[in-house]
């Protein structure tokens, strides 16, 4: 396999599942500064220019949420994703949470551009990010279990998908600190060896 991924990004996730599930994979790594996500060889790969994308034996997966399936599919005696259809429910609606609220509310700040034309229009939606991320901290803070993880004891592909937005909380004008329960998941994260692993080759700054 290989990940295509941007140091910083919400690929940061796929990594660590990638790790965590010990799979081998090639790493190939954009630089958005450079534009590499809308150069012709990369929009052959993703159309869409964004990251990750996970290149498999069968062809490109893209989007978090496809990716970090199908990882967990190669690994079923991890549990990544609980047999429970209930409890799989419940992981999902947080990951869908995290796809379509918190990532978009971090989202207006570095690409306003996406919604908007005009540049007082980007400095408005910039102006509200703090607003909104706090606001999604508050949610997950007050809602799910985080006693270590999302699920509560059971790591799974719920986890990885927070760490990579909260380490985009500082530069959104939030301070993790203020959420004890996020941030004392954020530092137990920190310590898995497939965190570790990412942080080395650079996914994770």
């Amino acid at each position: 396999m290989k990940l295509f991924f941007a140091p910083g990004t919400i690929a940061i996730a796929s990594g660590i599942l990638l790790e965590e599930a010990g799979i081998a994979y090639d790493k190939h790594q954009l630089s958005f500064a450079d534009g590499d996500q809308v150069k012709p060889n990369y929009l052959a790969v993703n159309p869409k220019a964004r990251v990750p994308s996970l290149e498999t034996k069968k062809g490109i997966i893209t989007e978090t949420g496809a990716i970090a399936e199908f990882i967990a599919a190669q690994r079923p005696d991890l549990d990544l994703v609980p047999d429970d259809p209930f409890e799989a429910a419940q992981m999902r609606a947080v990951c869908y949470y995290l796809a379509s609220t918190f990532h978009v509310n971090h989202a207006h700040n570095p690409r306003g551009h996406r919604w908007a034309n005009q540049e007082a229009s980007f400095a408005d939606m910039k102006a509200k990010v703090p607003e909104n991320m706090a606001a999604s901290c508050a949610f997950i803070e007050n809602t799910c279990s985080l006693e270590p993880f999302i699920m509560g004891q059971k790591f799974t592909i719920a986890d990885p998908w927070l760490i990579a937005i909260c380490n985009w909380l500082e530069g959104d004008g939030v301070q993790l600190a203020d959420y004890p329960k996020l941030s004392a998941h954020f530092q137990v994260m920190l310590q898995r060896p497939s965190v570790m692993a990412i942080k080395a080759y650079g996914l994770l700054p």
